[in-house]
C-alpha cells in the first residue's frame, strides 16, 4: 500500500521501534502542514491510506471527494469530529482508530500548574540575561510564586485524566474540587473527592481550575465568559484538553480584566499557533505548543496500535474499524 503519515512535525515517527510494522510498504512523512484543501488534495491524491497525528489535519468530506485512491484512514488515537466519517463511509473509505494513555496529558496539566505557580519559565528566561531572581522588569508582574499546597485544585471532567490530575493534587497537599457530568461528578464522590456545590462556587473557590473533558456539541464553548469572570484575580487557568472547550474569544478577554489571573496553556483553536496571536501577546500567559501527547512512550502506544491496523487492513483482516459496513 502507498501510506502516507501526516503532520510529523519533528520526524519522530521513523525513529520509533514500531515503525517496521510498514516494512514492505511504500511509506511517505510529511513534516509540514498543507494549507488549504487543494494543496492538500494534491498531496494526498496518491495514496491509499493516511496515518493521522491526532487532529492536526482535518479530513472534510470536500477533501475526501478528491482523493480518489483512499481506502483506509487510520487515526491516532480515537476518532474525532476533524474526520468526517460519514463521508468517507460513502465513498467506501474504512476509518480505523486506535487508543491511547491518560498518562502523558496528566503529567504535562501538572507540569504547567507547577511552573505557572512558580513563574519558573520567565524566572529562567531572565536568568540568562543576567537578571537574577526577577520574573519581570514590569513591576507589575514581577511578583513571586507560591505552593500549591494548602490551595484548591478544581477539575472540570473527572474521567482518565481527570483522576490522574486529581491524585497529583492530593499528593501535594491541595483540596480537590470537581465538576462535570453527573456521572463524573458520581464517580469523584465514590473515590472520596469532594464535588462543588454549583458552577458558580465550583469557578470561584479555584486556586488553579484545569479542563478535562472531550470536545463534542455539548461541550463545545462550555466555558463562558461568565464563568471566567468568576475566577480570583490570582487564579491559574489551565487548558491541555480542547481550546474549543471555551467560548471563542472568552479567555482572552477575562485574561485582559484580570480575572482570572494566569492561564497555561497546550491547546488552541487554529495549530500551529502563529506568532503573532493575542495569547501570545498576554505576559500572564504560558503556552507551550501542543505537547500533551507528544513524548516517545505515548507516540509508540499510539503508532503501534495504527501500523498494526494499517498492517491488518492490508492483510485482509481489517481491526478497529469505526464504519464496518464499508467492508
Amino acid at each position: 500500500m502507498k501510506i502516507a503519515i501526516l503532520d510529523d512535525y519533528q520526524n519522530a515517527v521513523p525513529a520509533l521501534d514500531c515503525y517496521n510494522i510498514l516494512d514492505g510498504h511504500a511509506v511517505k512523512v510529511f513534516n509540514n502542514s498543507a494549507r488549504g484543501l487543494g494543496q492538500l488534495a494534491i498531496r494526498l491524491a496518491p495514496f491509499d491510506a493516511l496515518v493521522l497525528i491526532r487532529e492536526r489535519t482535518s479530513l472534510p468530506a470536500a477533501l475526501l471527494a478528491r482523493l480518489p485512491n483512499l481506502k483506509l484512514i487510520v487515526q491516532t488515537g480515537r476518532v474525532g469530529a476533524h474526520v468526517d466519517v460519514a463521508a468517507a463511509t460513502a465513498r467506501g473509505i474504512a476509518v480505523a482508530e486506535g487508543g491511547g494513555s491518560p498518562v502523558a496529558p496528566a503529567e504535562l496539566t501538572w507540569a504547567l500548574i507547577m511552573a505557572a505557580s512558580r513563574k519558573i519559565v520567565p524566572y529562567a528566561n531572565n536568568l540568562k540575561d543576567g537578571v537574577w531572581q526577577s520574573a519581570s522588569v514590569n513591576p507589575a508582574l514581577n511578583g513571586i510564586g507560591r505552593v500549591l499546597r494548602g490551595r484548591t485544585l478544581a477539575i472540570w471532567g473527572y474521567g482518565k485524566v481527570g483522576k490522574l490530575v486529581a491524585g497529583y493534587g492530593q499528593a501535594f497537599g491541595m483540596r480537590v474540587l470537581v465538576w462535570g457530568s453527573q456521572a463524573g461528578r458520581q464517580a469523584a464522590l465514590a473515590d472520596g473527592i469532594e464535588v462543588a456545590p454549583s458552577r458558580e462556587a465550583f469557578f470561584e473557590e479555584a486556586d488553579v481550575l484545569t479542563l478535562h473533558l472531550r470536545l463534542a456539541d455539548a461541550t463545545r464553548g462550555i466555558v463562558t465568559g461568565a464563568d471566567l469572570a468568576r475566577m480570583q484575580a490570582d487564579a491559574l487557568f489551565v487548558n491541555t484538553s480542547r481550546a474549543e472547550l471555551v467560548a471563542e474569544g472568552a479567555l482572552v478577554a477575562a485574561l485582559h480584566r484580570g480575572r482570572p489571573g494566569m492561564a497555561a496553556l497546550d491547546v488552541f483553536t487554529e495549530e500551529p499557533l502563529g506568532p503573532d496571536a493575542p495569547l501570545l501577546r498576554i505576559p500572564t500567559v504560558l503556552a507551550t505548543p501542543h505537547l500533551g501527547y507528544v513524548e516517545r512512550d505515548s507516540y509508540e502506544s499510539y503508532f503501534r496500535a495504527a501500523f498494526e491496523n494499517v498492517a491488518q487492513f492490508a492483510a485482509g483482516t481489517p481491526t478497529n474499524i469505526v464504519n464496518p459496513e464499508v467492508l
